[in-house]
């Protein structure tokens, strides 16, 4: 049996794992759980006899020192997103897999993306605050011209795997979709069915930007100023994505213009604070990070974990591992 380190939370393990999934792990492993996965004490003392190392949020940065307890390691399965957090140039140098279960994640978040931008395209954000606001029928009624997203063209930044998923269901919905991606060739762009552009052309083009893109040193406040007021009026912005993509002064003063409309589940802030001027804006819809929160993603995340562990004790391909070329590019 491979001799497996689990660091979660109680109730990450729980939201997480299934009693099917669990039972899963338990028939392949002998399996030793940590409580408190920022521990690092407890997981170097936990290492030396450990084949795989199960991580969640929070994870202990695997550096040399501490890889340095873990002679057996051979796999890091990340039961959550984004392992660049934690994931050093050590791991790869000694050989170590890695997977992780981010795919869970993009479906949930697309879904939220793709109900921002309908959102968007009818006015509904502004409406809701009108009416709750005390605001007359006929003031309520006063926004900038509703569309469906039929025929409007949606400019997606970023055909990350959440992209990937959103640009089916937009594409699905009869949205005519373009994207920027430096990564994105244009035979991928022809089998999503949509057709690579500049940044600036989809900027000045599309009647919703939405954000996709990984945080990298070359994202970094890739929207900014001059950017957003490419975007003609009445355009709406949708990031579920990271605040790193966007220079939230600059978008602040636009949307204190009224010129253009956003959604935003990420902020530079969190929690955003009540103060935010963010808050009092019509034009602008505000969730607190929870684009990913399903009930059902979750669950996902625990069984893909389980699917992995079963293919790398079956000696198969894994189906999510990370590798060092692949992370450089991913946030």
């Amino acid at each position: 049996m491979l001799r497996v380190v689990m660091a979660a939370t109680p109730s990450f393990r729980e939201m997480v794992f299934a009693p099917a999934d669990w039972g899963r792990i338990e028939a392949l492993a002998d399996l030793r759980v940590l409580d408190d996965p920022r521990d690092a004490v407890s997981l170097v003392e936990a290492l030396p006899e450990a084949d795989v190392l199960i991580t969640s949020w929070g994870a202990v940065p695997m550096t040399a020192d501490v890889l340095a307890h873990a002679p057996r390691l051979r796999l890091i399965a990340h039961s959550a997103s984004s392992v660049k957090h934690f994931v050093t140039d050590a791991v790869f140098d000694r050989g170590i897999r890695i997977t992780q279960v981010g795919q869970a994640m993009a479906r949930p978040v697309a879904e939220v993306a793709l109900a921002f931008t309908l959102t968007m395209l009818h006015r509904i954000h502004r409406y809701d605050h009108a009416m709750h606001a005390g605001a007359t029928w006929t003031d309520a009624i006063a926004a900038p011209p509703q569309h469906g997203i039929t025929g409007s063209r949606i400019g997606v930044v970023g055909a990350s795997r959440t992209g990937a998923e959103y640009i089916a269901m937009a594409v699905a919905l009869g949205a005519e979709v373009v994207v920027y991606d430096p990564y994105l060739t244009d035979e991928r762009a022809a089998s999503f069915g949509v057709r690579r552009v500049e940044l600036d052309e989809l900027l000045r083009t599309s009647r919703a930007v939405v954000l996709h893109a990984p945080t990298l040193p070359e994202t970094r406040e890739m929207i900014g100023r001059r950017e957003l007021a490419l975007m003609p009026d009445g355009a709406s912005l949708v990031n579920t994505a990271r605040s790193w993509l966007i220079d939230s002064d600059a978008l602040l003063d636009e949307l204190r213009s009224g010129r253009i409309d956003a959604a935003l589940d990420v902020f530079d802030e969190e929690p955003l604070p009540v103060d935010s001027p963010l808050r009092g804006l019509p034009n602008v819809l505000l969730t607190p990070h929870r684009a990913a929160g399903t009930v059902e993603g979750y669950l996902e995340m625990g069984e893909l974990v389980a699917d992995e562990l079963e293919r790398y004790a079956a000696g198969d391909a894994l189906r999510f591992e990370v590798t060092a070329e692949a992370l450089a590019r991913m946030g």
